[in-house]
């Protein structure tokens, strides 16, 4: 009989992490369950380890690719996958022992193609949970748009680990290959594409903060400029081709907010890094000086980030002093 639940993994040099990953989701109260663990190519003891979860439990399988990045490891796991509801983790990261369970009770008692839930930040041993999310809610997809013109926290709800999807809201649907921070475009469509959405005031996932891509004592990442920005603009510009133009105007004034501590967070950047993009950033806004006054009129705007862009407009040295 094919599993309700089809849990993919991509696997990439985690041989210090990836046991307590794949631990938490075969101890989960929910059994039902296969594990599908893409070795992407790694280059330490990671297959192995995933060849021994395999040979242990007959729900796992492990499958070796040669390295083409997390979309590629995900896509290859959906076209195996047999399950009626799918669920990812990143191979750092692990699972309370309900949260199976929970997520798939959710999407059976409404008989819904998503459910969301909060998370647990984990940096060393300090665990923090900050999510939109107050009390257990079902929303309608237009009851979704106003939820997020209020709580528009992009890592929340652009991120692919805290939810749980039926199988056929994605369809044909695959990541982007070959990108960083490729759940963003992705997850938004998923979004708009499911007719109702469970809420659980519940965190059930563990996310390690410390990992490589964060916004570190080193300054940003240059990926934050090649792959996150671009993902950014793509999610914006898929907003406005389903004609949510009010929700792109919300997530253009956050993409602001976001560009500007961005600037600032170059400072600690290598000199040639921080010059080359804090032009582009400037270069950017600039651009859309045109567009600002509607951006900053939008419903979840906060007159005093408009200050503060206009200040950076006129004078980026006046805004860092």
């Amino acid at each position: 009989m094919k599993p309700m639940v089809s849990v993919i993994v991509p696997v990439y040099n985690a041989e210090q992490t990836i046991r307590r990953c794949v631990a938490s989701i075969l101890d989960q109260q929910f059994t039902d369950l296969e594990l599908l663990l893409v070795d992407d190519g790694s280059t330490d003891g990671s297959g192995a380890i995933c060849d021994e979860f395999a040979a242990r439990d007959a729900r796992v399988t492990a499958i070796h690719q040669k390295n083409a990045g997390v979309s590629a490891a995900r896509n290859h796991a959906l076209d195996l996958a047999q399950g009626v509801y799918l669920q990812f983790l990143d191979s750092d990261d692990w699972i309370t022992p309900d949260a199976t369970r929970s997520l798939v009770r959710a999407a059976e008692a409404h008989r819904c193609d998503l459910v969301i839930a909060d998370f647990y930040r984990v940096v060393g041993e300090r665990l923090s949970r900050k999510g939109d999310i107050d009390e257990d809610s079902l929303l309608t997809r237009e009851e979704y748009a106003a939820h997020m013109m209020e709580n528009p926290a992009d890592f929340y709800y652009g991120v692919l680990w805290n939810k749980l999807y039926r199988r056929e809201l994605m369809g044909e649907l695959r990541f982007p290959t070959g990108k960083y921070y490729e759940d963003i475009v992705y997850t938004t469509m998923l979004l708009a594409r499911s007719p109702k959405t469970v809420y659980l005031d519940l965190a059930l996932y563990n996310y390690v903060l410390e990992r490589e891509g964060s916004i570190m004592g080193e300054g940003l990442g240059s990926r934050i400029f090649t792959d996150q920005i671009p993902a950014y603009e793509e999610k914006e510009a898929f907003l406005r081709s389903i004609g949510r133009e009010d929700l792109a105007d919300v997530h253009r004034y956050f993409f602001y907010k976001r560009l500007l501590l961005y600037y600032i967070a170059l400072g600690k950047s290598q000199k040639d890094m921080k010059e080359k993009y804090r032009r582009v950033i400037r270069k950017r806004l600039l651009t859309d000086r045109g567009e600002m006054d509607r951006v900053y009129a939008c419903r979840a705007a906060n007159p005093k980030e408009k200050k503060k862009m206009e200040i950076f407009l006129k004078s980026p040295k006046l805004y860092l002093a």
